[in-house]
């Protein structure tokens, strides 16, 4: 006689529930678990995509301390609307270095993923000290307290905590964290420092104009880190893909 006919039997008796659903959970997980074992990774590999450099980093971790991430995702949907608003879907790849990853789904403002070169640094400042200078109906709030020094005395140990959880940093690049934070925040956009060369495509300069002997600020690592996002991948080299209605 089947199993299933006495189905009633095994939903009353606790004991006999807790060894059906043990046994359904263990060989649904043996199902998804074990195929990732023959493979070398899930996420597909895209050029251009590299960690986050001092800057970038600190910047990020002050998007994270400012709750930004509660009215702002980063991912775009491979859905026609979404990539006509706002640009190229989102790739996995893109969030590979990312602890936490920002995908989220919460779009109180606009999905950031692309927000990197669309608007001028100067823009981005206007905007976070007062978001209603730039755009009137904006319901987001200001942030000017980020016009003061930035932190950044353990950046290098920011950097290492990283690598322990997959990130290449190596220890060049770890030992050079503050120097290379400082030479991307104060160099001349004109120029090529070692910092470019170490992480390309990244925006140099201030964000907030100021004095040469004026601190690096908290704005310009927030910029910094705005800037760069959705800037390391050449998306006209990838073949288009079909979007969802």
């Amino acid at each position: 006689m089947s199993l299933f006919k006495h189905h009633a039997r095994i939903e009353t008796n606790a004991l006999l529930l807790a060894v059906g659903i043990l046994i359904t959970v263990s060989v649904g997980g043996l199902v998804e678990v074990a195929p990732l074992f023959s493979i070398e990774s899930t996420i597909e590999k895209v050029e251009g995509i590299r960690p986050y450099s001092p800057l970038e980093q600190a910047g990020r971790d002050l998007f994270l301390r400012e709750g930004c991430y509660n009215c702002h995702s980063q991912m775009i949907r491979p859905l026609r609307d979404e990539a006509e608003r706002y640009g190229h879907y989102s790739l996995a790849a893109e969030s590979k270095y990312d602890h936490p990853f920002q995908w989220g789904s919460k779009r109180t403002g606009p999905d950031l993923a692309r927000v990197g070169g669309k608007y001028a640094s100067d823009w981005h400042v206007r905007h976070l000290i007062d978001p209603r200078a730039v755009v009137p109906d904006s319901v987001m709030p200001g942030y000017p307290h980020l016009l003061r020094p930035l932190d950044y005395h353990d950046i290098g140990d920011r950097l290492r905590a990283l690598r322990r959880v997959g990130v290449p940093y190596n220890e060049t690049a770890i030992a050079e964290a503050a120097h290379d934070l400082e030479e991307q925040a104060l160099a001349d956009p004109a120029s090529s420092p070692a910092v470019a060369q170490r992480y390309p495509r990244a925006r140099l300069g201030r964000a907030v104009e100021a004095a040469e002997e004026a601190p690096v600020t908290e704005m310009d690592a927030m910029v910094a880190y705005l800037q760069v996002l959705g800037t390391m991948v050449d998306f006209s080299r990838l073949d288009p893909a079909p979007l969802r209605r």
